[in-house]
């Protein structure tokens, strides 16, 4: 059913509609059949021997139909493609690299949109304006202009980059919600989904962002915050925002083009040492978790430039594009202590304590192999410090982090919108400082970080830790008399089990469960009979007509039983 928030298509979108809700249904069809249909059936092998052929092929598909859609589906796909608690490697791989780059609009429509918004002609408001774009996304472009004399005069600046949305993007957008949502809706409705993870809240988290990131009033704000959390750093520096040029659609920004950070040439060439670039980037970041609460949280390289100075040594780093920023509240800040605590102690289970109180596991989540998990972790590198971590062959901290992995995979985990917008943070981070030093060690810059947060939490760190040091002592202090009432219990014969009650609830569950496996079963074999039909008829009619039998079983199964 649909809300006013997610209308119903019509017109010329609702192909678009029907598009994005045919691929999500037949992506959900050939994983019913292969997940579970199969299995059932003894054909394990198959579905186990053919999913990542499967996935990657899906993956595939849909960077197909993001780039061709382009709007909200480019979006999806970097949403997707960090959500490695949700997804199999191998969907994320593929859609690591999905760049927002789309055709750009003709110059005419977007003046239209422009001149709109602003209430003004463009020649009346900037002296000259490009009609070719510096970049076009899914959501907007981006042109040069020089502000007119006026304007020039009173902000004390005179090349601009002015961000226009697409025209038609707000429909183009709720129609896109429109259909994620009803997607959302069907995989609540799957036990095998919605007991992992919350479909229908990741899409109104994605939705939320997205609704931000197409306000760029939204924008300016954040780049005016974010440009005074360092305004006493002289390392980093953002655009300043002409007020009086920007409106929800229509942003103008200084123009502060420079060196790409990841131009490794131009960077030697202005006498700047790309490892010392990675170095201070990677500082710069952890600064905006660490110490300012407010991380850009798309940090890939169109969006930072180097600006040199007045010798080898003076730079710094230009930020752009803050339509996407994440937050670090109260409760993440304290899950992280709690975290921090349990590493110090080498506590799986406070760990554990630490994920569900930031808001990554859910509560029905049966964490007993996590914890298991934790402990290996613990007991393999928990000893070890920055620098010995280091030296650690990468192979094993591969194989052991495709391993766990797999165990983070296996929970319901959802991770809250912010804390997967700093994990993507982290992982644009890491990746761009590697591509600007082979050499690079996240660890080195993490350290200060670490040391410091433990030093400021020393004195409540030692209290918690005294507390559950009381807390265990207690526990272990009464032990042996219950064990001791536990035992003569049992010798005098007073402990008693009841099963008789437990036998007829197993045996009445396992009729039920033979009949939902012959529905299951029938639902397979008519469903494969009916895809079989165009490839292989007669096959597919044998099929069709072999389902009656489990439908038979299905329906008249547990009659006897319930006489």
């Amino acid at each position: 059913m649909s809300t006013p928030d997610s209308p119903r298509p019509d017109g010329i979108h609702r192909a678009r509609y029907r598009r994005i809700l045919a691929f999500a249904a037949r992506a959900l069809i050939q994983a019913w059949w292969f997940e579970l249909v199969l299995p059932r059936v003894g054909l394990t092998n198959v579905t186990e021997r053919t999913r990542d052929r499967r996935m990657l092929r899906l993956a595939r598909r849909f960077r197909d139909l993001a780039v061709d859609l382009g709007g909200l589906m480019i979006k999806v796909g970097q949403f997707l493609s960090s959500r490695l608690d949700v997804l199999p490697p191998e969907v994320t791989a593929e859609l690591a690299d999905l760049q927002d780059e789309v055709p750009a609009v003709p110059f005419d429509e977007i003046r239209v949109v422009a001149e709109a918004e602003l209430g003004a002609s463009l020649d009346a408001v900037y002296t000259s304006f490009d009609p070719v774009p510096v970049a076009a996304a899914s959501l907007g472009q981006a042109h040069r202009a020089t502000l007119a004399p006026r304007d020039a005069a009173d902000t004390g600046l005179d090349r601009v980059v002015v961000k226009v949305q697409r025209p038609g993007i707000d429909q183009i957008v709720d129609i896109d919600l429109a259909a994620l949502r009803r997607i959302g809706g069907w995989l609540s409705r799957i036990r095998l989904v919605s007991s992992r993870v919350d479909a229908p809240a990741l899409v109104e988290e994605f939705a939320a962002t997205c609704r931000e990131e197409i306000d760029y009033l939204h924008e300016a704000a954040n780049a005016e915050r974010f440009a005074t959390s360092f305004a006493d750093d002289p390392r980093v520096s953002a655009p300043a925002i002409v007020w009086e040029r920007t409106t929800r659609r229509v942003l103008t920004l200084e123009d502060v083009t420079a060196i790409k950070i990841n131009d490794t040439a131009a960077l030697r060439d202005a006498g700047i040492d790309p490892a010392q670039v990675a170095q201070v980037f990677a500082e710069v970041m952890l600064d905006q978790v660490f110490t300012h609460s407010f991380v850009h949280a798309d940090p890939h390289p169109g969006n930072i430039f180097v600006t040199p100075g007045a010798g080898p040594d003076d730079w710094r780093l230009t930020f752009i594009d803050f339509g996407m920023m994440a937050e670090v509240p109260a409760s993440i800040r304290s899950g992280l202590r709690t975290l921090v605590i349990a590493v110090a102690g080498r506590d799986s289970r406070g760990l554990v304590r630490a994920a569900q109180q930031i808001g990554v596991l859910l509560p029905s989540a049966d964490t007993r192999d996590l914890e298991r998990a934790l402990t290996a972790l613990f007991a393999r590198f928990g000893g070890m410090g920055f620098n010995e971590l280091r030296d650690v062959d990468p192979r094993e901290l591969r194989d052991f982090g495709m391993e766990f992995g797999d165990t983070v995979r296996g929970l319901p985990v959802q991770f809250p919108e912010n804390m997967l917008l700093l994990m993507r943070a982290v992982s644009l981070t890491s990746g761009l400082c590697s591509a600007l030093d082979p050499t690079f060690n996240i660890w080195e810059p993490v350290e200060p970080y670490a040391n410091r947060m433990l030093r400021e939490q020393s004195g409540n760190l030692v209290q918690d830790l005294g507390a559950q040091a009381l807390s265990s002592a207690g526990i272990i202090w009464g032990l042996p008399q219950r064990v001791d009432a536990l035992l003569t219990g049992i010798d005098e014969g007073t402990v008693s089990i009841d099963t008789s009650r437990l036998e007829k609830r197993l045996d009445t569950l396992v009729g039920i469960g033979r009949r939902a496996v012959s529905a299951l079963l029938f639902a397979g074999l008519l469903v494969g009979g009916v895809l079989l039909l165009p490839l292989a008829a007669p096959l597919g009619i044998v099929l069709m007509c072999v389902s009656a039998l489990p439908l038979l079983h299905a329906v008249f199964g547990g009659i006897g039983r319930r006489g």
